[in-house]
């Protein structure tokens, strides 16, 4: 960027300019530490629904094999369960970030499929994917959340950087030369107005 012309108006709005950088640079830096803390959190939190996930997983599908060995492919009893649309996604904003909050219904366990026809195997199975529809939610909301907030923490990252690294050093190097200039200009003044003095003194 071309210097500008070292006037005391551009002076005072280059130093407003380098104030106003220096705000925004902390901002972004405190901005950048809160994201940061917020998603080490949820990383703790995704790891310790990865640890259990796979167990609820494995205790789901094993209770719907003994319900497939004692009552034959329970996919037909399956049709009776009915679709579950309580699933619903709200947003909550930390530094301006959204971040999915993902909510489900309380189930309510209801004999869909008739006692007669059915075993204590198929009602496990139904309350351990239940369990497992929870968690897989939870993971859901962990993941998507974590993902937003690293990207936010780049592109806050990026503003800082720009800030610290570009505009910052530019500006400060802008007011050092309209400064420079000032200082010049006044020392070349005075210079001047003693030399008219002395040549009015000689000539009286």
């Amino acid at each position: 960027m071309a210097n500008p012309v070292p006037t005391k108006a551009n002076l005072m709005a280059m130093q407003k300019s380098l104030s106003l950088a220096k705000l925004g640079y902390e901002l972004m830096d405190r901005k950048k530490n809160i994201l940061v803390r917020e998603m080490m959190q949820l990383i703790d939190e995704a790891k310790d629904v990865e640890k259990n996930i796979n167990a609820v997983y494995e205790k789901a599908y094993a209770s719907l094999k003994m319900a497939n060995i004692t009552l034959g492919v329970c996919s037909n009893f399956a049709r009776c369960v009915p679709l579950d649309e309580g699933v619903k996604v709200d947003y909550r904003s930390v530094m301006g970030v959204e971040i999915p909050v993902v909510t489900a219904d309380e189930t309510v366990f209801e004999n869909y499929y008739g006692f007669d026809s059915t075993n204590s195997y198929l009602d496990e199975a139904y309350f351990n994917f239940n369990e497992a529809k929870k968690m897989t939610l939870r993971l859901a909301q962990t993941q998507s959340s974590i993902f937003r907030l690293a990207d936010a923490i780049k592109k806050t990252q990026k503003r800082a950087n720009a800030l610290n690294n570009v505009m910052i050093p530019q500006f400060t190097e802008q007011i050092k030369f309209i400064t420079d200039a000032l200082e010049e200009k006044d020392r070349e003044d005075f210079t001047r107005l003693k030399v008219v003095k002395r040549f009015k003194e000689e000539k009286e």
